[in-house]
């Protein structure tokens, strides 16, 4: 899907949970074309970001479980983990900017 590190049911407790830094985590699914949209955006931002947050992306087809933990109705949605909590859930698609802005307190 894209170059962001792919997270499972199996691998989310070590990968994002007990993450050191905050992680931003894309719930995407194949057939969702606003996931197609956002998913450059999230890549760059990640880019640019990878030393003050990790960013994966789950597959909601393949990883039900987590998904349906995480409360998931709606995808894209962007859910940011700090501390083994959730802390934010952006749903929906949004410009670079406004999504850097909602992301500001974590990326600096």
């Amino acid at each position: 899907m894209s170059g962001l590190n792919a997270v499972t049911d199996a691998t989310f407790e070590a990968e994002v949970l007990q993450s050191a830094k905050p992680v931003l985590v894309d719930f995407w699914a194949p057939w969702c074309h606003p996931c197609r949209q956002l998913t450059p955006i999230v890549e760059q931002l990640a880019e640019e970001n990878s030393e003050a947050m990790k960013f994966v992306a789950i597959n909601t087809d393949e990883n039900p479980i987590i998904a349906g933990q995480a409360g998931i109705v709606s995808i894209p949605t962007l859910n940011v983990y700090q501390d083994g909590q959730l802390v934010k859930s952006i749903v929906g698609g949004k410009p670079k900017a406004l999504l850097a802005a909602e992301l500001a307190e974590f990326i600096g």
